[in-house]
């Protein structure tokens, strides 16, 4: 993996087996993603961001792809584990140039194009199969195609790599030097069905449907490529980079209780940076 990355010495979150057991009782893992926008003037607005809320599915936990017998791209040896929830999009939606008009780096459409981002989020899911809502707050950052490649990295690149390499725990040592970022994208890629992986070929979201769209940007596409050009171009793994989890237990109402696990880093004896993971127990 690139020397840009350092891993912080943390080990496995409290809070991860139950999250991943709950969520594998759901028919389909959909959540509410929260993200904000910069409000424009013309809103009047008072406040300086406006919310926007949408449903994304989680896709596993980044450097962790489940296994899928029908997904034919190349896959990294598990090399790393993380507590990063993963979901894909299309650059041509508006939560991508959120996630970078409201980063450390304040980036424009432009830059969007790319890696980066680190535009604060939420992630709410409600597992009604066990009575308990997971909230997740943190900062989400975009992978692209521009993740590996030849030439000098970009800022967003090296922000990527750097933000979520740290959370990203080694458990194999000699496969660390194999592990490539541009591999794990393509393999999530690949995990999407032909007919997902032809969404990001359909019309530009959000423009008028009375315009015709041309021959390459169409309703109902399989994509069977995985190096298909244009979907490729649009494809883009998030990974969301947890600060605070919570866990709220309704299953029985006289047992009810929230549990917040917040992260922490400080300096280790040896003066290295540790992380680790608190949890408060609350009433509900």
């Amino acid at each position: 993996m690139s020397a840009t990355t350092h891993q912080l010495t943390t080990p496995p979150a409290p809070w991860k087996s139950s999250f991943i057991e709950h969520l594998g009782k759901m028919p389909s893992p959909e959540f509410v993603l929260s993200t904000v926008k910069p409000a424009p003037a013309s809103s009047h607005s008072p406040v300086p961001y406006l919310p926007r809320a949408r449903f994304c599915i989680y896709r596993g936990m980044w450097s962790e792809l489940p296994e899928n017998k029908h997904n034919d791209a190349p896959m990294n040896d598990r090399v790393y584990e993380s507590e990063l929830p993963t979901f894909t999009s299309d650059v041509r939606m508006e939560k991508i140039p959120e996630l970078f008009a409201t980063g450390a780096g304040h980036g424009d459409v432009d830059q969007s194009q790319g890696s980066g981002g680190g535009g604060p989020v939420e992630a709410v899911w409600w597992i009604k199969e066990v009575g308990t809502q997971w909230r997740v707050k943190g900062t989400a950052y975009v992978i692209a195609e521009d993740i590996e490649g030849k030439g000098e990295e970009s800022s967003g690149v090296r922000t990527v790599k750097s933000q979520l390499g740290e959370r990203m725990r080694v458990v194999k040592k000699d496969g660390q030097e194999s592990w490539s970022w541009g591999k794990e994208l393509t393999a999530h890629f690949g995990n999407c069905s032909p007919g997902m992986r032809g969404s990001w070929k359909n019309p530009p979201p959000g423009t008028p449907a009375d315009k015709e769209p041309d021959e390459e940007h169409k309703l109902g596409q399989k994509v069977t490529d995985l190096n298909d050009k244009i979907a490729r171009s649009n494809f883009r793994v998030v990974v969301i980079k947890p600060s605070e989890v919570e866990m709220t237990d309704l299953s029985d109402p006289e047992k009810a209780r929230r549990h917040r696990y917040t992260f922490v880093s400080e300096k280790g004896d040896d003066g290295e940076m540790v992380g680790k993971w608190t949890d408060e127990e609350l009433w509900p």
